[in-house]
């Protein structure tokens, strides 16, 4: 269970990643924020974007049209 959660549906990039820097940057070391996408490209670039910033991507996961990334802070 994530610690908190950002739904960027029906929004196309750079709006995800730019929502998910700034939910992270909000965030406690430790804590997990699960992303929820629709827009196919968002999910490489939120990851990218996690990961470039020294978070941990602990799952990916696609169910249906929706697409959950779970970052750990660190």
């Amino acid at each position: 269970m994530a610690d908190k959660t950002l739904d960027v549906c029906g929004e196309v990039c750079p709006m995800p990643v730019l929502r998910t820097k700034r939910a992270l940057e909000e965030m406690k070391a430790g804590k997990t924020l699960e992303v929820i996408v629709d827009y196919p490209p968002s999910k490489e670039n939120v990851r990218r974007l996690a990961l470039s910033e020294g978070n941990e991507v602990l799952e990916v996961k696609e169910e249906g049209n929706l697409i959950k990334i779970l970052i750990r802070k660190r």
